[in-house]
């Protein structure tokens, strides 16, 4: 009774603003019809899920990695009822809540220690607030990297108090341009991985050995920003020319940072590897508090780390990468499987090749061979057949099922890469309902 009172005085308030502004009232029927609509809109989850049919893999408007059952069922067993997050079973006394990761994340990125935020963007911004709060660090024009959302290195240099001295072209930075600009008050010498795009052509850049080389030179600390998080190279192809965590602290660099939901397959999380010297100041630092990790980022990165020791299980239970290593004949027998169960309920579509993409910020330019369903409109005009995809398309996504399609030039795609074969009758099953209501 509460939330329709609310949904009523609400619907009312709108009421009086539009009619202010000169709208007419609204028939008794449709003032009914938005109070309905918000108190459904208001009783039910808005988080749901939805069966990505993109081909790309990584999707951040879709929760970036998938999860698979198997792992959300290990999970489970970690988060119902209460847990040890900050409590040491062998003592008895208060633990921290980094330690379920830290020694699984030492293992496998070689690091002497390591600590975990709740994203990347927070770990360089603390990293650059205990090291280098209103002193310099010098940056290549280079790697002024933007990532989603708008957020840009140099801005999150400023939101850290810092001086950002950039150095070099965008196209070209050599070794003197960092020698050149270090001075009393240069605090850290920071590399980022451009993750999201790539620089062809005329080009030079200063590798993590040449860069750990000046900072050991001149003692100041060497912070990499390398974002996607391949913790170390793996049978997939597409990670032949990414960097991986183990050999960039080979190199000797002070500290790497990383995302847990990119390349690593986890939860969102920034973990920060390295010198064992520099993570034990970070753990001091006041503004760690605000940027913990919760017991359920916790469950999921200490999960997904725990495939990397067995290669069977990272791609069984991994979802990111077994998806990665589907090859194209099970792709292609995945297509078929679909067609064939559309055909039943008088729905023709075509099999055709197509590229998928990693996504997410990562991997620039790497394409990934796939098959998807084309589902085109024959009767009408032109326009009418882009209509009726256009409304094909946006009746996906209001299924009890949301499902995402590639809308293309008239036609709709849906690209295999990213199904998995358990949903391959719920998903002939959405697109059958849809069509059938589209157009009968």
């Amino acid at each position: 009774m509460e939330l329709v009172k609310y949904c009523i005085r609400h619907v009312i308030k709108e009421l009086k603003l539009e009619i202010k502004k000169g709208s007419k009232l609204p028939e008794q029927e449709i003032i009914i019809g938005r109070i309905t609509k918000m108190h459904s809109d208001l009783s039910q989850k808005h988080l749901r899920r939805v069966i990505n049919a993109t081909g790309i893999i990584n999707h951040t408007n879709l929760g970036r990695v998938p999860f698979s059952q198997a792992m959300l069922r290990e999970v489970m067993d970690s988060l119902v009822g209460y847990n040890n997050l900050e409590f040491d079973l062998d003592t008895g006394k208060r633990g921290s809540r980094n330690s379920h990761t830290t020694d699984i994340l030492k293992y496998l990125t070689g690091a002497e220690d390591v600590l975990v935020v709740n994203n990347n963007a927070a770990a360089i911004m603390l990293i650059l607030r205990a090291f280098a709060k209103n002193k310099e660090v010098i940056v290549s024009r280079g790697e002024l990297i933007e990532i989603g959302g708008s957020f840009r290195i140099p801005d999150i240099l400023a939101a850290s108090d810092c001086i950002m001295v950039e150095v070099g072209t965008t196209n070209k930075t050599k070794v003197s341009d960092y020698q050149n600009a270090i001075n009393r008050e240069t605090a850290i010498l920071l590399k980022a991985h451009r993750s999201n795009y790539t620089i062809q052509g005329f080009t030079e850049e200063v590798t993590l050995k040449e860069l750990v080389t000046i900072g050991k030179k001149h003692s100041i600390p060497v912070v990499y920003d390398m974002g996607s998080g391949l913790l170390k190279q793996t049978a997939f192809v597409g990670f032949k020319n990414e960097p991986d965590v183990q050999q960039c602290l080979k190199s000797g660099i002070d500290l790497v940072c990383f995302s847990g939901d990119k390349l690593l397959g986890g939860p969102q999380a920034g973990v920060i590897a390295g010198k064992k010297k520099l993570i034990a100041m970070l753990k001091k630092d006041p503004m760690l508090r605000a940027l913990r990790v919760d017991k359920i980022n916790t469950a999921f990165l200490e999960t997904i780390c725990s495939y990397y020791v067995n290669y069977d299980e990272l791609v069984s239970k991994n979802l990111l990468f077994r998806t990665l290593v589907q090859t194209p004949k099970e792709l292609e027998q995945k297509a078929f499987d679909i067609q064939h169960r559309l055909m039943k309920s008088g729905i023709d579509t075509k099999i055709q090749a197509n590229k998928g993409q990693f996504g997410g910020g990562a991997l620039p330019g790497e394409e990934i061979d796939s098959f998807a369903l084309c589902l085109s409109f024959e009767k009408g005009s032109n326009k009418q057949r882009s209509g009726l995809a256009k409304k094909m398309h946006s009746a996906l996504l209001k299924q009890y099922i949301p499902l995402l399609s590639i809308l293309k030039k008239g036609k709709i795609y849906f690209d295999v890469l990213t199904l998995v074969e358990e949903d391959n009758d719920t998903i002939a099953r959405i697109i059958s309902l849809t069509y059938r209501n589209l157009i009968y």
